[in-house]
């Protein structure tokens, strides 16, 4: 069961893949923001990841995020996402993002539980209509 209070921690070190530069959202070698996101979904995904029900999975619904300071290459990140709503299948986070030198990004995030059977046949009878 998912609880209000859960939370999930995620560390990487900032390597060049991970820039702007890299994933095209900018011309500098710093941590892209894109990047920061993903970190950021991965770690909400994985705090309720081990309470779901077999057959059961999340999918991200909504992410608003600030992108406060930013990290070069070489440095430690760390994220953190705390669940903070349970509406029956919604369930809402906090989210920050931290390197050495302190806060990088913070927000909120929403994710659904799905049932990853039923929603891939949906999503995939898409093709069916072209």
């Amino acid at each position: 069961m998912i609880q209000v209070g859960a939370e999930y921690s995620l560390e990487i070190t900032v390597e060049s893949s991970h820039t702007a530069k890299s994933v095209g959202s900018g011309e500098l070698e710093v941590l892209a923001t894109p990047k920061m996101c993903a970190l950021m979904e991965e770690c909400a995904y994985k705090c309720i990841a081990p309470h779901l029900e077999d057959g059961a999975s999340s999918v991200g619904t909504k992410l608003n995020i600030n992108h406060v300071s930013a990290t070069p290459v070489g440095m430690q990140v760390k994220v953190l996402a705390i669940v903070t709503g349970v509406e029956g299948r919604k369930i809402t986070f906090d989210l920050k993002a931290y390197d050495e030198a302190g806060l990088i990004g913070e927000g909120t995030h929403e994710r659904f539980i799905v049932y990853s059977e039923k929603f891939v046949s949906k999503t995939y009878s898409k093709l069916e209509s072209k």
